[in-house]
């Protein structure tokens, strides 16, 4: 029987060589269910506005784990007690934190795959997982779900100073070109320290926290929210929408098997069983696309009309405003429209609809980002930072956005 090296090095473009810990972790990153999210994109279709922007929820996920692996050298070398149990559990934690995500997650959150989150479904693919590999994820789903007593073990997973955003940031801001986005891990990371079990930042490191958070501000804006990145998944949600709504009406659209699954059948947390999973695990970015080609040449005139503009980045019209859209005026050019198709109003509301979009860098409701004092003494980083851009950076800015065809300019 041929021995495989299973320490191998990826070469990465943020970070430069990510090394493989262990024979578990290779195993995980081998398994089908990783390998799928070299399959998903991680902006979705940002790339529609960021050529570049094309890389991987599986380049993501090491990067993640890479970063990873730098905290638990910080946080032993400052005198944190971290088991090898405890060290391999975070690196399968944040490996897998992503698992779940579908195919253009936020768009089949949606419509497909209604009200089942993709943090729930990551948790199934971790426990699957756990079965298969004899429970030697038991730790890490435990750290994952917050379970576990050390509290700062979360907080390095998942909460507003997390390796997951640390690397998103850095990653998408390299791949979109958005220079704005690009923040300083390593200098985060080197300023990390543990104070009765709570996650915090040493306050030489504030100034890297500020620019962190304004960063992050500045992608959503600019990246997660442009007005053309959202107006596409937007299309797509009404494109998945109605290509469900006929299919519960017996038409027969081309797609593949585990998408004609999903479209005939509604999966809530109860029904997401292990044959569900199964095929989800099947579902990726290729299954949406190659049924947007075909859906182009069907009949109905909403999917194929909606199928066209993203195939071909012939998009609706998308207006931002400070202002709340009058009904009145989504209602006349619903009329219009309807009246020039020989559509139904309700029709209309496939390519003629309102809602916002919110952006918040801070939530000071959520878990506090802690600054650690010379004096020993733990501050929210809002109140220990002299920026007062950042009490603002806490608060909600809302836009609210039209979409409709640019023939009814």
């Amino acid at each position: 029987m041929s021995e495989i090296n299973k320490l191998k090095i990826f070469n990465d473009p943020i970070y430069g060589f990510i090394t493989i810990p262990n024979a578990l972790i290779y195993d995980l990153i081998q398994h089908p269910y990783f390998q799928r999210l070299r399959r998903i994109s991680q902006m979705g279709l940002s790339y529609l506005v960021y050529p570049g922007a094309n890389h991987t929820r599986f380049h993501h996920a090491l990067g993640c784990m890479h970063i990873m692996q730098k905290a638990v050298e910080t946080l032993r070398f400052k005198g944190v007690s971290i088991s090898k149990e405890e060290e391999n559990a975070l690196y399968i934690a944040i490996l897998l934190h992503d698992i779940g995500h579908g195919p253009f997650s936020h768009a089949m959150e949606s419509s497909i795959v209604e009200d089942v989150h993709h943090e729930a479904i990551s948790l199934l693919f971790m426990q699957q997982l756990n079965l298969e590999f004899e429970g030697q994820l038991s730790l890490a789903i435990k750290v994952f779900k917050g379970d576990y007593h050390r509290k700062f073990m979360l907080q390095l997973i998942s909460s507003q100073l997390d390796m997951d955003r640390m690397d998103y940031l850095k990653r998408d801001s390299f791949y979109s070109g958005v220079a704005e986005g690009n923040v300083n891990s390593e200098r985060l990371i080197q300023m990390m320290n543990v104070v009765d079990d709570v996650l915090v930042i040493e306050e030489k490191g504030i100034y890297s926290v500020e620019k962190f958070l304004m960063s992050r501000r500045l992608m959503y804006w600019q990246a997660y929210l442009h007005k053309t990145s959202l107006v596409a998944e937007l299309i797509l949600t009404k494109v998945l929408k109605r290509a469900k709504e006929l299919t519960e009406k017996g038409v027969v659209l081309p797609c593949s098997e585990p998408l004609l699954f999903f479209m005939q059948h509604k999966i809530t947390m109860e029904t997401f069983d292990s044959e569900t999973l199964d095929l989800f695990s099947q579902l990726d970015d290729f299954d949406i696309i190659s049924a947007l080609k075909s859906w182009q040449k069907q009949g109905d005139f909403i999917l194929s009309s909606l199928s066209k503009m993203i195939i071909n980045r012939d998009l609706l019209k998308i207006k931002l405003s400070e202002e709340k859209v009058p009904a009145e005026d989504l209602h006349h050019l619903k009329e219009r429209f309807a009246a020039e198709n020989n559509i139904t109003l309700a029709e209309a509301n496939y390519f003629i609809f309102k809602g916002k979009i919110k952006n918040q860098a801070y939530s000071k409701e959520a878990e506090p980002i802690r600054i650690l004092k010379k004096d020993r003494s733990i501050e929210d980083v809002v109140e220990a930072s002299d920026q007062l851009n950042l009490k603002s950076l806490s608060k909600y800015v809302t836009k609210y956005y039209l979409c409709f065809p640019k023939q009814l300019v």
